[in-house]
């Protein structure tokens, strides 16, 4: 199946020399010429690959790749015009997979892309924001903001939805306090460190009294990942 990479950069000169390159490559595109617009895009066909500019109008790169993490792990491939370290770690501790500096070669980025399609392969892509999740008997409705053990509801807080959710979209990757920190983004989102221990330990408590002692494992010294669900 042919992979699609989602171009995103404000340039449209640059948008236009990276679809050629792709094509090339044998690979399908789609444009976005801002941050809404790259939003947009993926709700509409989650792509294989994101190559995002960091240094946009209006939504900057960095913005966006916060919230494409909050819907999934779809490979994200970072252009700056700047060579600027602190852009760099910013970027790869958001959760980018790759970083390349303008002015670029675009062989070069075809190069990186081709490389990250290996590295990320089965990766789960972005989940549209109104799609349901479930895994076991665990479900989740991202836009009603509602969850379900064995078709039971839980009332849970913003923060804890937020969390579950997280771990849901990516429920093979073990998420530090930090990652998870950072896909609470938006109003009703004010985490800190020292409080994911607590909601994880109410998120435990309200499954459990339903059976659900399995929804969340610690990894020691790592973090948190979405557990089988099974009712274990």
């Amino acid at each position: 199946m042919q992979r699609t990479i989602l171009v995103v950069d404000d340039d449209p000169h640059i948008r236009q020399l990276l679809v050629f390159a792709l094509g090339k490559a044998g690979l399908a595109t789609q444009e976005a010429c801002d941050g809404e617009a790259a939003l947009e895009a993926v709700a509409r066909q989650a792509p294989d690959l994101v190559v995002l500019d960091i240094n946009m109008p209006r939504m900057d790169g960095l913005e966006v790749c916060r919230r494409l993490r909050s819907l999934g792990e779809t490979p994200i491939l970072f252009l700056s015009s700047r060579d600027d370290e602190i852009d760099r770690v910013l970027g790869i501790e958001l959760g980018a997979d790759d970083y390349v500096v303008k002015p670029f070669s675009p062989r070069e980025v075809v190069a990186r892309v081709m490389a990250i399609l290996r590295r990320t392969a089965g990766r789960p892509a972005a989940t549209a924001p109104g799609d349901p999740i479930a895994h076991g008997r665990l479900s989740l409705d991202p836009e009603a903001w509602t969850a379900s053990w064995n078709g039971q509801a839980v009332a849970l807080t913003v923060t804890e939805f937020g969390i579950l959710r997280a771990l849901a979209t990516a429920p093979s990757r073990v998420f530090s306090r930090d990652a998870i920190i950072d896909r609470l983004h938006g109003p009703g989102f004010a985490v800190t460190d020292r409080t994911i221990d607590s909601h994880v330990r109410n998120l435990r408590a309200k499954f459990g009294g339903l059976g659900g002692h399995d929804v969340i494992e610690t990894r020691a010294g790592v973090g948190y990942r979405l557990g089988p669900c099974a009712g274990a």
